[in-house]
């Protein structure tokens, strides 16, 4: 699981969370605005992932704060998912999310308006592009 979050600001939202099952290879694009905090994270999560896909058993993720805070921690006890953190300056810990990050990129190329102001419809299409490739 990680962001990317080098995209104009579009419709207030600034920054897409990627989650990848790390069993069936699939992505799920989620845009998310740019103060996103551990409590936001946790509804993005339980609306868009785990509702539809059920919990995980654990998740890898970065040492961004938002992963690391006492309540995303708390989260992840009470719903008995495993935490693996990435270590930094080593991307094969979670080296899947970082090609589906590379991929995502080219899609919002090819799908982004020359304004540049729709970013926040492309993640739906790349995610169906990207799942049924």
């Amino acid at each position: 699981m990680s962001f990317i979050t080098q995209f104009p600001l579009s419709n207030k939202f600034y920054l897409i969370l990627v989650v990848v099952d790390r069993f069936s290879k699939m992505a799920i694009f989620i845009p998310a605005y740019g103060t996103l905090n551990s409590l936001e994270l946790a509804q993005l999560l339980i609306s868009h992932v785990f509702y539809k896909h059920g919990l995980p058993v654990s998740i890898v993720s970065d040492r961004r704060s938002l992963f690391v805070s006492s309540f995303w921690t708390n989260v992840c006890q009470q719903l008995k998912i495993s935490r693996d953190l990435s270590t930094s300056f080593h991307p094969e810990t979670d080296g899947e999310t970082q090609r589906v990050n590379q991929i995502l990129e080219k899609y919002l190329w090819i799908y982004v308006s020359y304004h540049q102001d729709d970013c926040h419809t492309c993640p739906p299409l790349s995610e169906s592009a990207y799942n049924n490739a």
